[in-house]
């Protein structure tokens, strides 16, 4: 499922670029578990990169937001699971 697929609003918000690797990764992830999210393109939307920041304390992305009031930054594919399987999302 892409971004562009999502039937309902989300509760999981995804800050990153196109050009991050481990951004790309995170929507493959998500895609490949069919669980909608919110991608914030913090180059289409630059000024979401200072929202990012403030969720995670740190620059790095991509910064995963979740319906829980928790996140991630820059998780591995295992995590990401993991943490979809705790919210009982796949």
């Amino acid at each position: 499922m892409s971004e562009n697929q999502q039937t309902e609003t989300p509760n999981i918000r995804i800050f990153g670029a196109d050009w991050c690797g481990d951004c790309r990764r995170a929507k493959r992830v998500f895609g490949e578990a069919q669980v909608a999210y919110e991608w914030i393109d913090l180059v289409e939307t630059p000024e979401a990169a200072d929202v990012a920041a403030d969720i995670s304390g740190r620059k790095n992305i991509p910064v995963i937001t979740y319906p829980d009031g928790t996140h991630q930054v820059e998780p591995s594919d295992a995590d990401m699971r993991a943490k979809l399987t705790e919210l009982g999302l796949v």
